[in-house]
């Protein structure tokens, strides 16, 4: 326990103490990348595998920020989902994407859930790929299953709309549907008039061909 504070010194100072709290231990979606992997920029690069071990491991994950690893990590997701070696813009590879940046917007928010910014970045992707799926699920749904399922997405039909009924609603729907029955008779009465002048037509030309 701390020691008591005097009352005659800075009495205002000792009310109460300070609250701390426990950092939880977060998983990660970047957990599963071994260190050991090079770094994006470099794993095409022939001369790496002459460098020494220290040189080596500065190219490697281990010594990488989160940016360098969100490169693997997509990249990764893109494989798994991506119609051919040389497709990189199709509506799978764009969901795969979204989905990484989805992923580190949800820890970072569970680390700091105040942060409104981010939020609004990851209701954004999320409305976003929504709409990808969809129009996957709509046009090629062998193809939404396959990203699914590679994924790990658990995609939700979005709920019907529906209004609400109030009674200025009400009464303005039963306006219309009156408005729109008298013009239906009113067309009605318009074309028996038509059918009537048609059909007279008819008869004095058929007596004239006589």
């Amino acid at each position: 326990f701390p020691q008591a504070c005097s009352p005659f010194i800075q009495p205002a100072r000792c009310y109460a103490r300070p609250v701390r709290r426990k950092v939880k231990d977060i998983p990660s979606h970047l957990d599963d990348l071994p260190p050991t992997m090079l770094k994006k920029d470099y794993a095409n690069v022939p001369a790496v595998d002459s460098v020494d071990d220290v040189v080596r491991r500065l190219l490697s994950l281990e010594m990488a920020n989160q940016k360098e690893k969100m490169k693997i990590k997509t990249q990764q997701l893109v494989e798994k989902v991506r119609r051919s070696p040389s497709d990189n813009g199709s509506s799978e590879v764009q969901v795969a994407v979204l989905t990484a940046k989805i992923r580190t917007l949800e820890e970072h928010l569970q680390r700091h859930p105040k942060d409104k910014n981010n939020r609004r970045r990851m209701l954004m992707a999320l409305d976003q790929r929504n709409k990808l799926l969809a129009y996957l699920r709509r046009v090629r749904f062998a193809a939404f299953q396959h990203t699914c399922s590679q994924l790990g997405i658990l995609y939700s039909l979005p709920p019907a709309y529906k209004r609400r009924a109030t009674k200025r609603w009400l009464v303005k729907k039963a306006f219309c549907l009156k408005v729109f029955q008298e013009a239906q008779k009113l067309k009605a009465a318009e074309r028996l008039k038509q059918r009537r002048e048609r059909w007279a037509r008819a008869v004095r030309e058929k007596e004239a061909a006589q």
